[in-house]
């Protein structure tokens, strides 16, 4: 993150990848490009469906225009693809998840309590399956550690009521939008993650990454079942390579990665841009945007 102007910051996302909160030594070539555009792919739909955000451009050209500090075009190669300009906010102290499945820690603590985020579920439900209807399960924001899943009561006490319900409804409004176009393109959203924020003049805003592989959890729909966890088009290889290592107690140093858990998980990273955007990387066309306003805090 890069100031670029009294408003403005620069997001960059790089190639590094972190799994079981230990940062690996091998980047994962073109992840942050990938992470980047689909997170820009994803604004321009959610921006037609009147989704106000932070988002200036993801165009080199329209952002070395705005922030000429940047350099020439001969230095845009640093950045050129894997950043976003975006106006600057005062992020909300809440993660704002979305679970249409039951899977990862909802699973856990469902499985052990039969609730989610302390609030009760229905009987009988198993791994992965559908819930009745999407929950807004929120989680606080940690400085370090894990989140924690809070319940929407205790983020009415943090942010007020109002606000409160207006995350929630954006929350399940854009997940409902992620869902139907990863539906039509052979893909099920379990789950997502949302964060927002408040600019100068008060409005509220999305913000940070949108529908990424690495704060969504995407499921191809073929071969899905209730009752198993389904592959995950995301770092995956990095994960199931690391559970694979006797001895490693998930603290730094990490083990290295081999060259083919680290292309394998290019190659995820390649196939979820291309399933959901119909679109090769190299052939995508990084967007700017209108400057859209959000809704008054």
């Amino acid at each position: 993150m890069y100031e670029a102007g009294p408003d403005l910051l620069l997001m960059v996302a790089s190639d590094r990848v972190s799994a079981f909160d230990v940062i690996m030594e091998q980047a994962v070539p073109r992840k942050g490009e990938v992470l980047n555009l689909i997170t820009a792919w994803w604004l321009q739909r959610l921006e037609a469906e009147g989704v106000a955000h932070h988002a200036v451009s993801a165009d080199p050209a329209e952002i070395l225009r705005l922030v000429p500090a940047l350099g020439t075009v001969d230095d845009v190669g640093q950045w050129a693809r894997r950043s976003l300009l975006v106006r600057r906010t005062s992020p909300l102290p809440v993660e704002c998840v979305v679970r249409g499945y039951l899977a990862g820690s909802a699973w856990s603590e469902y499985r052990d309590s039969g609730t989610l985020a302390g609030e009760p579920l229905p009987s009988g439900l198993v791994r992965s399956q559908r819930l009745p209807a999407p929950l807004f399960s929120p989680a606080t924001k940690a400085v370090e550690g894990h989140d924690e899943n809070i319940t929407f009561h205790d983020v009415t006490k943090l942010l007020g009521g109002e606000r409160a319900g207006k995350l929630r409804r954006l929350s399940l409004d854009i997940y409902a939008v992620g869902a139907g176009v990863a539906s039509k393109r052979g893909l099920i959203l379990a789950d997502t993650k949302f964060e927002f924020g408040v600019d100068a003049g008060g409005h509220l805003l999305l913000i940070d990454e949108v529908l990424t592989p690495d704060s969504s959890r995407y499921w191809p729909e073929a071969g899905y079942r209730v009752g198993v966890s389904p592959p995950s088009l995301d770092k995956q290889p990095v994960r199931d390579f690391l559970e694979s290592v006797e001895g490693w107690d998930r603290r730094p140093p990490p083990p290295r990665l081999p060259d083919e858990v680290v292309k394998a998980t290019t190659d995820r990273y390649l196939e979820i841009f291309r399933r959901l955007t119909g679109s090769e990387l190299d052939d995508f066309a990084p967007p700017s945007f209108p400057s859209e306003r959000g809704e008054e805090s």
